[in-house]
């Protein structure tokens, strides 16, 4: 009689083999993709730099904020110019030169640091002055899903028109899997916006929408289904929305 260990020898024979045949889902060469957790890690920092004094290491002392954010932002740089450099390595790019990339594009991305942060802090007065139960900007910062959907897109939105493949969509799924908000980095949001509860919002790659918008949870800003999907890709394909909007919850605009 076979004993458990040759069995389980076996069954790992047969799924290592199986790997052997060079489909999609069959890629193990870790050295040329972006590494998730490291993603999501990137995330929580980021938000820190965006709102220092909101979150504290172990080793935070107050007299000492500058000199520690300025090794957090640091320390971002070099992981996030290593996962674009480990993306576009993936994507075909020689090593070298993908190194270059992500140390070039991760520079301009903290150069658009400032104005990422400003459009932030006009989100957070969004928040603030379109939701009579917020009782301060803080409890807004700490506490509502929508913001948090909202910084991790406006963070994304930036690495995608830098022409990042792969990671922004991973940040912005992170924030989906935790808000139930769906926002592609490809959308273009204006200044002011605020999204209300949140749960179940969908905005696509091509939604445009203006300043002063204001989304309930449910709303789908969704491109109509077609057969042949890549087909579309880089068209239009969902809707622009104007300035000064309310959409209430559970309404769809298509296309």
């Amino acid at each position: 009689m076979t004993s458990v260990n040759d069995q389980i020898e076996n069954v790992v024979d047969l799924i290592l083999e199986d790997y052997r045949n060079n489909r999609d889902i069959d890629k193990i060469d870790l050295s040329r993709h972006p590494d998730q957790d490291v993603v999501i890690e990137i995330i929580a920092k980021l938000r820190r730099i965006v709102f220092p004094g909101y979150g504290k290491d172990k080793n935070y002392q107050i007299y000492n904020a500058k000199h520690n954010l300025s090794m957090l932002i640091e320390d971002v740089m070099f992981h996030l110019s290593r996962q674009i450099a480990l993306v576009m390595q993936g994507n075909g790019m020689p090593q070298e030169q993908a190194e270059q990339e992500g140390q070039r594009i991760t520079l301009e991305f903290f150069r658009q640091m400032p104005q990422i942060r400003a459009l932030v802090q006009t989100d957070v007065q969004a928040s603030y002055e379109g939701d009579p139960a917020a009782t301060s900007r803080d409890e807004i910062i700490f506490s509502y899903p929508g913001l948090f959907a909202i910084v991790v897109y406006r963070l994304a939105h930036v690495l995608y028109q830098l022409g990042v493949p792969m990671i922004p969509r991973m940040m912005t799924e992170h924030a989906h899997s935790l808000t139930g908000i769906d926002i592609h980095p490809g959308a273009v949001i204006g200044a002011y916006f605020f999204i209300d509860h949140g749960t179940g919002i969908v905005i696509g790659e091509t939604t445009v929408i203006g300043e002063g918008v204001k989304i309930y949870q449910g709303v789908t800003l969704g491109g109509l289904s077609t057969r042949g999907g890549q087909s579309l890709r880089g068209k239009r394909r969902h809707p622009t929305i104007e300035d000064n909007v309310t959409i209430y919850a559970n309404a769809t605009i298509l296309g």
